[in-house]
């Protein structure tokens, strides 16, 4: 007798997948707790973990944000390889705000959000009409560029850079005042992303001359979605300036332009939540390696490598599927 395993939706997910329909406390907290699981992680364990490791989670959430930022415009069709570009962005806006003008670090941080977001979507707003290869090389391009720039000008420092940043009053502040905003982020666009604004966003990806057809700007779309992912880029790079009190040159690195990719590729592109869970991932995974010296890179190469190959989906999609569905081996019919 032959048998193959069949897979099989839950009852709760199926029925609650359009109509949101629940029966019992049981079922409530089957669709609830994976919404309340990351929250519980992001205000417990910053208790639990001692000075160094609570930096390390700063980290995290900065790279969390980043990988937001990429997984926005990656749904709208806009590959971007220079998240460096809004990240430096928001660092040299706090941080001429608060050095140059002595204004709050509260103050800085949204106005650096929204400053860093419109400069460069300004930036970006010529290339728009560019796809693939071609927007992506310029995003890459430019954060190369204004480095080039500040050292031949010695703008804002130069090679030197600003520092004696006011700093935020305390690290519990650093720490719940970030993960309050990736937070924020992660549920906030992925219901946006449900909305008709996402749906088009998610159209323009799929088929731009269909939405186009449709009477529907599609530019007007991508810049809007250019503002809100350079916003929350330039966020992360505005916090770190703060927690720095230094801003120079390295805020473009490629670090910041390459670290977010690889987080969304780990936890899953297309879902915010992917991107997050993959910075969550890399990010301490860097700091465990960093005490191996020059073999740190090929372990994290490797990490990245199995991956991609075990798991193409991600790590967020493979585990929603199989928290939505069981398996049950059923006999072949002949």
């Amino acid at each position: 007798m032959k048998k193959r395993k069949e897979r099989i939706d839950r009852g709760i997910k199926v029925r609650s997948e359009d109509v949101f329909a629940v029966c019992s406390w049981r079922e409530m907290l089957y669709l609830s707790s994976p919404r309340w699981l990351p929250v519980f992680i992001f205000l417990t364990l910053p208790l639990l973990l001692g000075p160094y490791w609570q930096k390390v989670m700063l980290s995290v959430a900065v790279f969390g944000l980043l990988a937001i930022s990429w997984d926005i415009l990656a749904q709208t069709g806009m590959i971007s390889l220079g998240q460096a570009l809004f990240f430096g962005m928001g660092a040299y806006c706090a941080g001429v705000m608060n050095h140059y003008f002595g204004i709050s670090p509260f103050i800085t941080l949204p106005l650096a959000a929204v400053a860093g977001g419109a400069i460069s979507t300004l930036l970006l707003l010529p290339v728009l009409r560019l796809r693939g290869i071609y927007f992506s090389m310029v995003t890459l391009i430019l954060p190369l560029m204004l480095v080039r720039v500040i050292e031949a000008t010695k703008i804002f420092g130069g090679t030197e850079g600003l520092s004696g940043m006011t700093p935020l009053p305390s690290i519990w502040i650093e720490i719940y005042l970030i993960f309050g905003v990736l937070t924020a982020a992660l549920f906030g666009f992925r219901r946006m992303l449900t909305s008709d604004f996402g749906l088009v966003l998610k159209g323009i990806n799929d088929n731009d001359r269909s939405v186009t057809n449709a009477g529907i700007n599609i530019y007007w779309f991508k810049i809007q979605a250019l503002f809100i992912a350079g916003s929350v880029g330039a966020f992360a790079g505005a916090f770190m300036t703060h927690v720095y009190m230094f801003v120079g040159m390295p805020v473009f690195a490629l670090d910041y332009s390459i670290l977010p990719i690889a987080a969304a590729v780990v936890g899953g592109p297309g879902s915010l939540a992917g991107a997050t869970l993959g910075a969550c991932i890399l990010v301490p995974l860097s700091e465990v390696l960093r005490g191996i010296g020059g073999l740190r890179i090929v372990f994290y190469g490797a990490f990245l490598v199995v991956f991609i190959v075990a798991i193409p989906e991600g790590l967020f999609h493979y585990a929603q599927r199989k928290y939505h569905q069981f398996e049950r081996w059923v006999e072949v019919e002949k």
